[in-house]
């Protein structure tokens, strides 16, 4: 018997890592549903403002709507304060938007990165009813099992013997590395995943992108 759903589960994979004045929000360009590409170029990564940028994978409807819906909350926040929403705002105020929501959740995986007002990277992850945390780094998305632990490995230093809970600041140039070995490792095993990953390196100066291409079947 078949029921209908409001749902559909579109595959992608996004990641979040934070450096001392640095953030990185990585996301691969497949769109896809079931063994169906529809395209090859959507990138999962959305530039919100010059210090923050959204990185969502899952329903490819519900994120076009909650991206939509935080762009018109932020252009009416710069119009009332003159000014733009910081990161850790923009992180709050999604939070409440998700919660709001949380009878008829968006099915979509958020992490959003920036940089905070001391100008170091921030990193935030959230379910999809609003709870979030500030954390180092976080994949998201349909290869996530995959990635969490390696960077739980590569950049928190997890059963490495001596190193373990010793942290060790990563280079921006480092960890850019790791993220294209990231998304080459999950695109080998996960078919949702694929095609391009599009970095998003966002600084004090802004955010500067960058395209690595991955496996196309």
């Amino acid at each position: 018997m078949s029921r209908f759903s409001p749902y559909e589960q579109n595959g992608g994979t996004v990641l979040g890592i934070s450096g001392e004045d640095f953030a990185i929000i990585a996301g691969d360009t497949r769109l896809s549903e079931g063994y169906s590409i529809h395209t090859r170029n959507h990138p999962k990564a959305y530039k919100l403002n010059e210090t923050t940028v959204l990185g969502s994978a899952g329903f490819h409807g519900d994120i076009l709507t909650l991206v939509k819906e935080i762009g018109q909350r932020m252009t009416h926040y710069k119009f009332i304060h003159n000014k733009d929403m910081s990161t850790p705002a923009v992180a709050q105020m999604l939070a409440t938007m998700l919660y709001g929501k949380r009878f008829f959740p968006y099915y979509t995986n958020n992490i959003i990165g920036g940089i905070d007002a001391d100008g170091k990277g921030a990193v935030y992850s959230f379910d999809p009813v609003g709870s979030y945390e500030r954390e180092a780094y976080r994949a998201g998305g349909s290869a996530s099992s995959l990635l969490q632990p390696l960077i739980d490995n590569q950049v928190g230093f997890k059963n490495q013997g001596g190193l373990q809970g010793v942290k060790v600041a990563m280079s921006k140039e480092d960890t850019i590395g790791l993220v294209k070995d990231l998304f080459t490792s999950a695109a080998e095993r996960d078919i949702y995943t694929g095609d391009c990953v599009e970095i998003q390196i966002i600084t004090k100066d802004g955010v500067e992108i960058q395209r690595f291409d991955l496996r196309k079947d």
